[in-house]
């Protein structure tokens, strides 16, 4: 049976950002994320030099201009490929069309190996040969990588101003780019912005308080105060930057959630766009972080290279099984009348033996009993019936009874997990496990035993690798020690 998956965090936050922004009646849409160099200096005018400090630039590599020379045919040919003077035309064909951007990048190797009549491998060899397709360096260009959403939102309202009636409404949650000198608890070179344009005839300061409002009681934070920057971005009109707080219960702070503003007219002329739009930005991955009581983005984001490694005692039980399981019917009736006949007559004195089953296993008849042959031992040893329980990352075996005056014992019942496994239940398991693997081979009797439990396996008993991982790591203990001293037979005719 398929269990439920389990959700990123910042995956969750999208769907609640998502819901709340379509309930205020928002259109959701998807801004470019390539953004020309020319229209940062449009939006950001003369501080547009300094911010373009913490923007990446793409960059690509040229096409090499590749000949085919004698003592390049000679290396070829050293391949076992004989190029006739019609492959070398169509060789000289295929680098030329490359050169050119007829021929794509992921295609070259096909092409070539097309063109010579050999497999991919050895065309992978003869590209090799060509010392120019390794020493390409990138070449800039003037298109960055969107570091706002505003770098975007120009553009798009500059395609839909004529295209829809006002108020033009609309949001988007997608990634952002920074190059920030390092990576921090508080800062990644990549972040989401969930972001939301309202293009009016008349909107004002009001408005984005309106929208923040709507927003963010949505997300459940009742406390919100609203703080005047002292200097607005450029692309803002001046005095309209405003930065939104909610007060967060569980730091017993007021932290900054979103910020918005009012576009300047010298920004909206540039795109000529008519009409004057407010824009509110709000970051994803901080909203996450107030949600889920996270305190290291990192740790959020990235939780497989910043996250502690930590496995919870729930966790650690649905990790422990039985390892060895009868595979039919009937072989689980047998495992259950085992541990049913070994429990009842636990203390029956030896020597001693009892019926446990008897019936047809694979059309063969079958009699499978428990005893003990030791004068004067008991049918069961002492920790038969103990249950295996996890307790504070400790794997842990104790009776059901007994063993009040230890404290330790007191807290394992009262708060640890328990697995629902009793040694018995392991061994008993086992031994259909090998009662059916005796009756397919066709042997007569069989045997199956168990003494002094040490080790999981003793009584078939398996512990994924990650929660023993998880035990060493934090010097936790598996403590399963106990005398069980159980046998059980099956006589097969």
């Amino acid at each position: 049976m398929l269990r439920m998956g389990k959700p990123h965090p910042l995956f969750e936050t999208f769907i609640k950002l998502r819901e709340a922004y379509l309930n205020l009646g928002f259109e959701e849409t998807l801004n470019p994320l390539f953004i020309e160099e020319a229209d940062i200096y449009k939006q950001w005018g003369d501080e547009a030099p300094a911010i373009l400090d913490r923007i990446y630039y793409l960059s690509g590599l040229s096409r090499p201009d590749v000949g085919l020379s004698q003592e390049k045919i000679s290396e070829i040919e050293t391949f076992g490929v004989k190029l006739t003077e019609q492959k070398k035309t169509i060789f000289q064909k295929v680098l030329h069309d490359y050169k050119k951007g007829v021929i794509a990048s992921d295609d070259l190797i096909e092409e070539i190996a097309l063109a010579l009549k050999i497999d991919n491998e050895i065309a992978s060899k003869i590209l090799a040969l060509f010392p120019e397709f390794k020493q390409l360096s990138p070449i800039p260009t003037r298109l960055t990588l969107r570091s706002h959403q505003t770098s975007g939102w120009f553009l798009t309202l500059s395609a839909l101003q004529h295209k829809k009636s006002l108020p033009i409404k609309l949001f988007s949650i997608d990634r952002c780019f920074r190059r920030e000198q390092q990576e921090d608890a508080t800062h990644l070179r990549s972040h989401h912005s969930a972001s939301c344009v309202v293009m009016d005839k008349s909107v004002t300061i009001e408005t984005g308080k309106e929208v923040a409002r709507g927003l963010i009681k949505q997300l459940g934070f009742e406390e919100i105060k609203f703080q005047k920057k002292k200097r607005s971005a450029n692309y803002y009109q001046a005095d309209t930057e405003t930065e939104v707080f909610v007060l967060s219960k569980a730091h017993n702070e007021w932290i900054e959630v979103a910020d918005f503003g009012i576009y300047s007219p010298q920004a909206l002329a540039n795109y000529g766009l008519k009409y004057p739009v407010l824009n509110l930005g709000m970051g994803t991955e901080r909203m996450a972080m107030l949600f889920y009581g996270f305190k290291d983005i990192r740790e959020l984001v990235f939780p497989q290279f910043y996250a502690p490694f930590e496995l919870s005692d729930r966790q650690i039980v649905e990790m422990i099984k039985i390892e060895s399981v009868p595979t039919t019917e009937v072989g689980k009736q047998i495992a259950k009348a085992i541990a049913d006949v070994s429990a009842k007559n636990k203390d029956a004195v030896a020597p001693c033996e009892f019926e446990v089953w008897k019936g047809n296993l694979f059309n063969k008849k079958v009699m499978v009993k428990v005893f003990e042959v030791e004068a004067g031992k008991k049918l069961l040893g002492p920790a038969g019936l103990n249950q295996i329980y996890v307790y504070n990352g400790n794997i842990i075996g104790i009776p059901p009874t007994g063993w009040e005056e230890k404290e330790e014992v007191k807290l394992i019942r009262e708060r640890g997990i328990s697995t629902g496994i009793r040694y018995i239940d392991a061994f008993a398991n086992r031994a259909a496990t090998k009662i059916e693997e005796a009756v397919k081979h066709c042997r007569r009797e069989i045997t199956i035993r168990v003494g002094i439990v040490k080790l999981p396996s003793d009584i078939n008993l398996k512990i994924n690798g990650v929660a023993l991982r998880y035990i060493t790591a934090n010097k936790k203990t598996i403590d399963i020690r106990g005398p069980v001293f159980l046998a059980a037979k099956a006589e097969i005719s």
